[in-house]
């Protein structure tokens, strides 16, 4: 069992950094470009759907390696 709770440990800091590179890389787009462009919109809008998808998979991660602690 210790194993799989370093295994989810480890998937929870990678989703974890995903997760917050997703984020700095949505902040850094909004920053950028024209403000009234449909291609910049939808740019922030496949970022926050991908950020949005990486914090849950992290929540699992994290009740997953919650459940295996012993």
């Amino acid at each position: 069992m210790h194993t799989a709770n370093t295994f989810f440990f480890v998937l929870v800091i990678v989703s974890g950094l995903a997760t917050l590179g997703i984020l700095f890389a949505g902040i850094v787009g909004m920053s950028r470009g024209p403000t009234n462009s449909i291609e910049r919109a939808r740019g922030s809008n496949k970022l926050m759907w991908w950020r949005v998808r990486l914090q849950l998979l992290t929540i699992v991660f994290i009740l997953l390696w919650w459940m295996t602690k012993s």
